[in-house]
């Protein structure tokens, strides 16, 4: 095994003779370098350096996650919604129903699920899905507006490494996951997704269009690369 050392950290190279670019992948916490045998080391040395900042940012994000505990579902617990953090109230009950009352975020269940932690998951589930759903076609209606598209339908699902997306026919998909971020973190990815419709790619062009609705959408960005593993049920 090779190995080179960046700043804070050491990279494992491993070499392929059918490789023919060089790919960084991080994970657990480890940096690997995909290399063909045919690249020198200083050239590998000089990627790794172009790259540093952006393994750091990706490797502070795992170590985060890393520090992340499962939830519970238990009284007294936190969950977050709309950016708001509130204390999980469990109560028996003839009916199953989720509602928020002032800060607490209360469950009512029969009284044998009290103590279940699958069945309060997917109360909960139930209930984050049903707001997404509300808030995000809302916001969608507006914004859609506001930037002159016409989404062709707007659906909320479950994705595990996507915040939304938009296809080739301007279907919209969220992952209901967001309505637990702030309003304002919720409102760029809803523009983010809206824009696609008139740009289907990254370019300078696209993010200038969603400057033009979203001025922070750079700052928004950030907050849900560095903050995205804590919506989690």
């Amino acid at each position: 095994m090779t190995f080179i050392r960046g700043d804070g950290f050491t990279a494992e190279i491993i070499r392929s003779s059918k490789r023919k670019t060089v790919s960084i992948k991080i994970s657990k916490g480890k940096v690997f370098i995909n290399a063909p045998n045919f690249i020198t080391h200083s050239t590998i040395e000089a990627i790794l350096i172009k790259k540093q900042a952006w393994i750091k940012s990706k490797l502070a994000i795992q170590e985060k996650i890393a520090t992340i505990q499962p939830k519970q579902f238990i009284n007294d617990e936190e969950f977050l919604y709309l950016g708001q953090h509130y204390t999980l109230q469990i109560i028996a009950g003839l009916r199953s129903s989720v509602h928020i009352d002032h800060n607490a975020l209360i469950i009512t269940t029969k009284k044998q699920s009290v103590n279940d932690a699958n069945t309060l998951k997917k109360l909960l589930i139930q209930w984050y899905r049903q707001q997404a759903e509300i808030i995000l076609k809302e916001k969608t209606d507006a914004y859609a507006k506001l930037i002159g598209v016409n989404p062709t339908s707007v659906t909320i699902k479950t994705f595990k490494a996507r915040w939304g997306s938009c296809n080739i026919k301007a279907g919209i998909q969220y992952n209901w996951k967001i309505i637990m971020a702030p309003e304002t973190i919720i409102d760029y990815l809803v523009i983010h997704e809206l824009c696609h419709i008139h740009h289907h790619n990254h370019s300078v062009v696209y993010w200038q269009t969603v400057a033009k609705f979203c001025e922070h959408y750079k700052e928004y960005g950030k907050w849900l690369k560095l903050n995205g593993a804590y919506l989690e049920l």
